[in-house]
């Protein structure tokens, strides 16, 4: 405007990348976000609301609880151990070689996420089993009976678990700057050396993310234990094995033994929320 002063033109403000917009909620969405919610929720609240709190101390301190949980921790920790033996250069192969097949190996490797629990447990039995695949050979060479024994149930919990633990550090390996794998290739390090001093650090919150979940999967394990490996106390009856008992005679032991694997869930979740919880 001649004569006086021009007003510059507000500059429209961009909101920077990742930033959520906010504003009024779409009932059409609201509502039903509301229901799953509730659908998710409202069963835990009814675990916690029939827990029987004032003899919660002298039921966590039985006998035939201790003896379940004590054995669900150490054939979860084994079963771990034995993901991390396996699963890890699994997980490295997918991720880092070309080979023929290797699509058709990767969903091998997710099939236990969506197999019936208990068609897997059918599964071990008919490969482990006396007469199985290898079940066979191993009671004629060694005299090795493995179905129905806590070998069982480590491998039962294995099977399961392990796919989450592949997934996790492939996700992982995928994700590392292999610049610094590179790097040590040039000054002469070996594939070995690599793997161990270069590559297993960089993705080690990936594998440690990858084993507590698998622990967690294998330490609620039900249908592949109890097919694979029975229901024997102080043997092979796992927190959620006595948990299906219990409700047949005990209600309130029942939801005690539910309450344990609850609390471990949620304490998981919430230590890995950063990695796997949350949204970016």
């Amino acid at each position: 405007m001649a004569g006086g002063t021009a007003r510059a033109r507000p500059t429209p403000t961009v909101a920077p990348r990742g930033t959520r917009r906010t504003g009024r909620t779409p009932v059409a969405l609201l509502v039903p976000a509301i229901l799953g919610l509730l659908f998710l929720v409202l069963p835990l609240a009814g675990l916690l609301v029939r827990t029987p709190w004032a003899t919660l101390p002298q039921r966590l301190t039985e006998p035939g609880v201790l003896t379940a949980l004590r054995l669900s921790v150490q054939t979860a920790t084994l079963a771990t151990l034995l993901c991390l033996l396996l699963g890890v250069p699994l997980a490295w192969l997918l991720a880092r070689v070309q080979f023929p097949g290797r699509q058709l190996v990767r969903a091998l490797v997710t099939v236990p996420l969506v197999l019936p629990p208990v068609v897997g447990g059918l599964a071990l039995l008919l490969v482990f089993g006396r007469r199985g695949l290898v079940g066979s050979w191993l009671d004629s060479t060694f005299g090795v009976t493995v179905p129905f024994t806590t070998t069982a149930v480590v491998l039962a919990q294995a099977f399961v678990a392990m796919p989450f633990l592949i997934i996790a550090v492939e996700g992982a390996l995928r994700g590392a700057d292999t610049r610094y794998e590179e790097a040590a290739a040039t000054l002469g390090a070996g594939r070995w050396t690599t793997f161990t001093h270069v590559t297993l650090p960089l993705v080690a919150p990936g594998i440690a993310a990858g084993a507590v979940l698998g622990w967690a999967r294998a330490l609620g394990e039900f249908g592949a234990t109890i097919t694979f490996a029975g229901n024997y106390p102080g043997r092979t009856q796992t927190m959620p094995v006595a948990v299906y008992l219990a409700l047949e005679t005990d209600l309130e032991a029942a939801i005690v033994l539910s309450l344990i694997l609850l609390t471990v869930s949620v304490v998981i979740l919430a230590g890995l929320r950063d990695r796997w919880a949350s949204a970016p």
